[in-house]
């Protein structure tokens, strides 16, 4: 049986990462598919470059992006400095929506205000969910029009199901004097304001994180299937490894299973998202970097803009519609609907679609409840106890960034580091 000190499952961002600050170089990467990075592959198709899904960076962490960006080459990546806007009844206006209430119809916009104000006194239970947190924060107009629909919709469950504070940081706040104050001086900014995207699509940052990793300490098309916890050994498709500690980016679930514990599989819901990139013969909107459809009739729940984040003389989407885990999904019933989504919203006019992919993400994002947060901290530490380490957007079952991943996969290599007497990485 081979033995290894540490035994990472998964070659995507947070593993690979994991890899690079590890001091100790006795490590295993397992990886079930037969590339690297994940959710972060990166697709070229008739001159265009797409992404699995819409992967721009947001680093706050300006060692990790130094790190990174001097492992690729000159000129590879720019900062964007980022447009969004939110497609309501025929109407674009600026994100965040609850910000910019004042560039909607008179009517919407008074109706918007004045549930904002009163707000409170409509919605007095603080309430524990995330529908009862927008409805009260905000009001029935703001709500109604488009934080309610399109989180539903990104979602694909009820947001009464979620937890109030389900987004965490990202889930851009605003009070009252926020909002007025945004109407004589705009100030959209958030977590994402800016964003750095290379030329090369977003398996350019997973490509430098690979260059950190001893690749002949990389398996790939090798799955984790068991995972003794007493023994410390984790069966795999092709063989048994014997670890001191391991380190899983996979999702929660699967890992849960693999160890065969016994937890309750409702407490654990996502969902699922179907991406169509789609390249067309010429360019179309030249403004923004994406655009959030909350309206329902709208197949989709957001479109992002390839070619406004370079320039480029194509217009190249991607196109995310969420779903429910459990539906089935007809692909080519789907893309026609979007295409005809897109000419209605005035995205396609006349244009020509001249390539297309799908991918389908699942799970894509995971549903956090109070029952999902008490079971994955008992769970999480139950397993760190038998030196299991569970990591990541999916292995953490939380909401994050690509960069939140780094952090805590750096975080959870110097405390080994730290252990074993080694030096902090550089």
């Amino acid at each position: 049986m081979e033995h290894v000190k540490t035994l990472i499952v998964g070659a995507g961002v947070t593993s690979l990462a994991c890899a690079n600050y590890l001091q100790n170089k006795d490590y295993l990467i397992i990886e079930r598919d037969d590339a690297i990075g994940g959710y972060c592959k990166t697709v070229k198709q008739d001159g265009f470059v797409w992404d699995y899904s819409g992967h721009f960076f947001h680093f706050r962490d300006k060692a990790i992006e130094q790190m990174l960006v001097a492992r690729m080459p000159a000129g590879e990546v720019q900062t964007i400095a980022r447009c969004s806007q939110v497609y309501h009844q025929g109407n674009v206006v600026d994100f965040p929506f609850q910000k910019n209430i004042h560039q909607l119809p008179q009517a919407d916009f008074i109706d918007c205000l004045y549930d904002l104000v009163f707000a409170e006194e409509a919605h007095p239970d603080e309430g524990a969910s995330f529908k009862e947190m927008v409805y009260r924060r905000f009001g029935r107009g703001i709500a109604e029009r488009f934080l309610v629909p399109y989180n539903e919709k990104l979602y694909a469950c009820d947001l009464g199901d979620l937890d109030r504070d389900a987004m965490g940081r990202f889930f851009p706040y605003a009070d009252l004097r926020d909002i007025v104050r945004n109407m004589r001086q705009a100030d959209n900014r958030s977590y994402n304001a800016t964003f750095t995207y290379p030329r090369g699509g977003a398996i350019r940052y997973v490509e430098a994180l690979l260059a950190g990793v001893d690749t002949g300490r990389l398996a790939l098309n090798e799955a984790l299937v068991g995972l003794d916890l007493e023994k410390r050994v984790a069966r795999t498709s092709k063989r048994e490894i014997a670890y001191e500690r391991l380190v899983s980016s996979a999702p929660f679930v699967d890992l849960l299973r693999a160890a065969g514990l016994p937890f309750a599989e409702a407490a654990f819901r996502t969902n699922k998202v179907l991406v169509f990139n789609l390249g067309f013969d010429r360019k179309g909107w030249t403004k923004p970097h994406w655009v959030y459809f909350p309206d329902r009739d709208f197949s989709f729940y957001r479109v992002g803009f390839y070619d406004n984040i370079f320039g480029a003389d194509r217009m190249s989407l991607y196109v995310e519609i969420g779903a429910p885990t459990d539906q089935s999904l007809d692909v080519a019933a789907a893309q026609a609907q979007v295409l005809a989504d897109l000419a209605r919203a005035g995205i396609v006019d006349g244009h020509r679609c001249i390539s297309s992919h799908h991918v389908v993400l699942d799970p894509a994002y995971v549903h956090i409840t109070a029952e999902s947060l008490r079971a994955t901290a008992r769970w999480r530490e139950a397993l760190g106890t038998a030196g299991v380490y569970s990591i990541g957007r999916y292995g953490g079952w939380t909401y994050c960034s690509i960069e939140d991943n780094i952090i805590e996969a750096r975080a959870l290599a110097e405390r080994f580091n730290s252990v074993e007497g080694h030096a902090a990485p550089l």
